[in-house]
C-alpha cells in the first residue's frame, strides 16, 4: 500500500494545481453558468425561481436566435468549405514541389498571427457596400479596373451577406489548413506512391486509393477545428459589422443579451453554444481514443 503511494503521490501531487484550477475556473464556472440559465435572472437582480428548460424553449420559440442560427449555419458553411478547399489546394501546390518553398508557406500562414479584430478593421473598409462613384475597398478596385459589374453589397446583402463575412475568416485560417494538409502529404513514403507507380496506377487512382485514405485523419482534424472555430465566431463580426441584426449569430446575441444585463438568456445561449462544440468535439475524441488503442 505504502508503495503504491509513493508511486502515485509525486504525480499526484504535481498535477493537482491544474486540477483544481480547471476544477473551479472551467467545470465550476460552467455548472455556475448552467445554473443561471435554468433560472429567471433576467435583470440586475438575483434569481426567484427555479423554472427548468423554460428559457431553452423560449430561446428557440424566438424569431431573433433563430435568424443567428441561420447566419451561423451560413457562415460555417462557407468557412469550412473554403478553408479546407484552399488550404488542400495550396498544400497540394507545395507538396508537387515549387521553388522559394518557405516563402510561400510563411506568406500563406502570416494572415494566421493576425488577430480577428486587427484583420476585421481592415475588411470592414474593404468590404464596403457603397457602389459607384462613392465606393471604397473591393468595390473602388473593380470601379478602378473597369469591372462594375463585379461591385456588390457584400455583408450587406440580405442573402449572400455571410458568405462575405467569412471571406476574412478563410483568408486567415486557410493557411493553418494548408499546413496540417502538407504535414498528411509530407508523411506519406515516397515507396508507396512509387510502388502504386509501378502497379500502373494513374496519378487520379494514385490519389484516390493511397493519397486521399492517408490524408482523412488530417482531414478530419482540420474539419473539426475549423468547424468549432466557426461556432465560437464572435470578434471578427464585430469589428466588420458592430454586431447589427442582419450579420447575427448566437455569440453577438449572447453579448447583446448580457450587455442588456438579461443574464438568463445570455447564460442559456453560452450552454447552446457549448453543446454545440460537445457535439462536435466529444465524438472525435471518442474516435480518435479507440483509433489510438487499435493501433495498440
Amino acid at each position: 500500500m505504502r508503495k503504491g503511494i509513493r508511486n502515485w503521490g509525486p504525480p499526484l501531487l504535481l498535477v493537482s494545481p491544474t486540477v483544481v484550477i480547471l476544477g473551479i475556473f472551467v467545470y465550476g464556472l460552467i455548472g455556475a453558468n448552467v445554473s443561471v440559465s435554468l433560472s429567471d435572472r433576467h435583470s440586475l437582480q438575483p434569481a426567484e425561481n427555479f423554472v427548468g428548460l423554460d428559457n431553452y424553449f423560449a430561446l428557440f420559440a424566438e424569431e431573433r436566435f433563430l435568424h443567428s442560427l441561420y447566419n451561423l449555419g451560413m457562415f460555417t458553411l462557407f468557412f469550412i468549405v473554403g478553408t479546407m478547399v484552399f488550404g488542400f489546394l495550396w498544400a497540394w501546390m507545395l507538396d508537387k514541389g515549387v521553388s522559394a518553398e518557405g516563402v510561400f508557406r510563411s506568406v500563406y500562414l502570416f494572415p494566421m498571427a493576425i488577430s480577428f479584430v486587427a484583420s476585421g478593421v481592415v475588411w470592414r473598409w474593404l468590404l464596403n457596400s457603397a457602389e459607384g462613384d462613392r465606393a471604397s475597398g473591393l468595390n473602388r478596385i473593380f470601379e478602378s479596373l473597369g469591372l462594375g459589374f463585379l461591385q456588390n453589397p457584400w455583408w450587406s446583402d440580405p442573402t449572400w451577406g455571410m458568405a462575405a463575412i467569412a471571406l476574412p475568416a478563410i483568408w486567415q485560417l486557410s493557411g493553418y489548413v494548408m499546413a496540417l494538409f502538407l504535414s498528411g502529404f509530407r508523411g506519406i513514403p515516397e515507396e508507396l506512391r512509387e510502388a502504386a507507380r509501378m502497379d500502373g496506377a494513374s496519378e487520379w487512382k494514385l490519389y484516390r486509393h493511397v493519397i486521399f485514405p492517408q490524408l482523412s485523419p488530417v482531414a478530419l482534424s482540420a474539419l473539426i477545428i475549423v468547424g468549432h472555430m466557426s461556432l465560437k465566431v464572435f470578434d471578427l463580426i464585430m469589428a466588420i459589422t458592430k454586431a447589427i441584426y442582419q450579420t447575427e449569430v448566437p455569440a453577438t446575441y449572447l453579448w447583446v443579451a448580457l450587455t442588456s444585463n438579461d443574464y438568463a438568456k445570455a447564460a442559456t445561449i453560452a450552454t447552446i453554444l457549448l453543446l454545440f462544440v460537445a457535439v462536435l468535439i466529444v465524438p472525435y475524441l471518442i474516435y480518435t481514443a479507440r483509433s489510438e488503442k487499435a493501433e495498440r
